[in-house]
């Protein structure tokens, strides 16, 4: 073998074709943890959308109901009896929508319910007075200080007892108005 030609031996090695690379990735169809990240932005933005449809409801029924009050007020400020009787009937109103056996209360039970609301003493007296307003003829009645007292305890059982009964919303808690 010693003498065999030069020609038929490889002179480096056999002859082979070039690298050849992959192809690049496709960009469809993601990875598996990109349909987990898309899932998980999906469910946050329906969760959002529900969240702020959830509280832009809210503060419009608040808005309605304290629209309510300055409504009585303004409609009523002359007749300060049937103001009180308008106002202590919407707290009533207003009251049930938490729990419904404050129908039946009356006296100190009321107050307490009311207190259970705000401690404030002033918002207090203030709605203790429409008790005994409204079944005087001739009542003395500080329409602002009552109004303001009556839109303060709204908006802080409204804020703070957020939690509605089926069915009932503030709608059905403002007073029908007398065309007469």
């Amino acid at each position: 073998m010693a003498g065999a030609p030069a020609a038929t031996r490889p002179v480096n090695g056999p002859a082979l074709r070039d690298i050849h690379l992959p192809p690049a990735p496709s960009w469809w169809p993601p990875a598996p943890g990109w349909w987990l990240a898309l899932g998980l932005l999906l469910l946050c933005a329906g969760f959002g959308c529900w969240f702020w449809r959830r509280q832009r409801r809210r503060r419009a029924c608040e808005r309605a109901l304290l629209s309510a009050v300055d409504a009585l007020a303004s409609q009523y400020r002359q007749q300060p009896q049937r103001l009180a009787a308008e106002l202590h009937a919407l707290l009533r109103r207003a009251a049930m929508r938490f729990d419904p056996s404050t129908s039946r209360l009356g006296g100190e039970a009321w107050k307490v319910m009311l207190s259970s609301v705000t401690a404030d003493m002033p918002t207090l007296d203030a709605l203790a007075s429409l008790d005994t307003a409204m079944y005087k003829p001739n009542a003395e009645l500080d329409v602002d200080a009552t109004t303001a007292a009556v839109r303060r305890w709204l908006s802080a059982a409204w804020r703070h007892h957020g939690k509605t009964l089926p069915g009932l919303h503030a709608e059905a808690l403002v007073p029908e108005r007398d065309h007469a």
